[in-house]
């Protein structure tokens, strides 16, 4: 059974030796435990730090393309060097790399695809209030979305079995932990979470310069992935208020043409019938995009058992 723990790095050389001393050499169940950097851009001497420390891959980018996308690479070479369970973990070692072996478990034994790493949030003693409160809330959001039951979304402290490497597919280029999240729960794959432990802050994130950047991006891939997995919902839930005030201003109309005998002498109702028209518009509009994003989605489904059977195919 071979683990290969793969660290996204970008201008890491201050903090990557400890993250690489603190992983683990010997876990239960695994016969051969390896490391690999993915080098998004770095400008300093990350590369060389990763080399002196006997990182046995260095995956390199050639240019800073995002998380999500080094992610990607960096899993698509673990595959291709046989990796059965492929670990994610930050180059800042805000994670605590014994717990690696927290991670493990549920994959050998066969209860889960995807382990996510659950930071204390309540307890976090470097989260301010606010960032607890959109932690938590964020999370609550995406477990909607995902039908998982993950208390800590934006870990990226994570486990992926051969088989969730080989079915997940990311579009998003800002993170795959929102992403992964959503598509493993909506594509059948098993997610677990375990408790785990924080080391101190080495670095502010570089994944975003402040609160209301962070919700937008989040946000935005949040919105974006619901359009994904969940589009039938999604505007049917748009639709609904426009179809409803329309029946609603319908059957106004109606009572009081036909339902009262006083009171409606020289009305045309044209005000009312003008926005009857609008919000019956709007709302079969919005149902036909359902549609047409369930139909994509369909669509969308089988070129990703397509690309799913060719990895398996390739990568045996």
């Amino acid at each position: 059974m071979k683990l290969i723990i793969q660290i996204p790095c970008l201008n890491e050389e201050q903090t990557l030796p400890q993250t690489v001393r603190d992983l683990p050499k010997t876990i239960p169940g695994i016969d051969v435990i390896e490391t690999q950097i993915i080098d998004d851009g770095s400008t300093d001497n990350t590369v060389e730090v990763a080399k002196s420390l006997g990182v046995n891959y260095i995956v390199s980018m050639g240019s800073n393309r995002g998380l999500a996308r080094a992610w990607s690479a960096g899993v698509a070479h673990a595959l291709s060097q046989g990796a059965d369970i492929v670990v994610n973990t930050d180059a800042d070692n805000q994670y605590c790399g014994e717990d690696i072996a927290k991670l493990i478990p549920p994959v050998l034994e066969n209860k889960a695809d995807v382990v996510v790493g659950c930071r204390p949030i309540l307890n976090h003693p470097e989260f301010t209030p606010m960032k607890k409160m959109l932690q938590l809330l964020g999370s609550w959001a995406l477990r909607k979305i995902s039908k998982t039951t993950v208390r800590d979304a934006p870990s990226g402290f994570r486990a992926f079995s051969r088989h969730a490497c080989q079915r997940l597919f990311i579009h998003s280029t800002f993170s795959y932990c929102i992403e992964t999240l959503v598509q493993a729960g909506n594509t059948g794959l098993r997610v677990a979470s375990v408790d785990i432990r924080v080391n101190p802050q080495t670095r502010p994130s570089r994944l975003f310069k402040s609160i209301p950047q962070y919700i937008k991006k989040t946000g935005g891939t949040m919105l974006a992935m619901f359009i994904l997995y969940r589009p039938v919902r999604l505007f049917a839930t748009l639709s609904l208020p426009f179809i409803l005030v329309s029946l609603f201003l319908g059957v106004r109309f109606l009572w009081l043409i036909y339902g009262t005998d006083a009171g409606v002498e020289g009305r045309t109702f044209v005000p009312s019938l003008i926005l009857l028209a609008v919000c019956m518009i709007l709302g079969a509009l919005l149902g036909a995009l359902g549609t047409i994003a369930n139909l994509l989605q369909c669509n969308r489904r089988l070129a990703e058992e397509q690309i799913y059977l060719l990895k398996k195919t390739q990568l045996p």
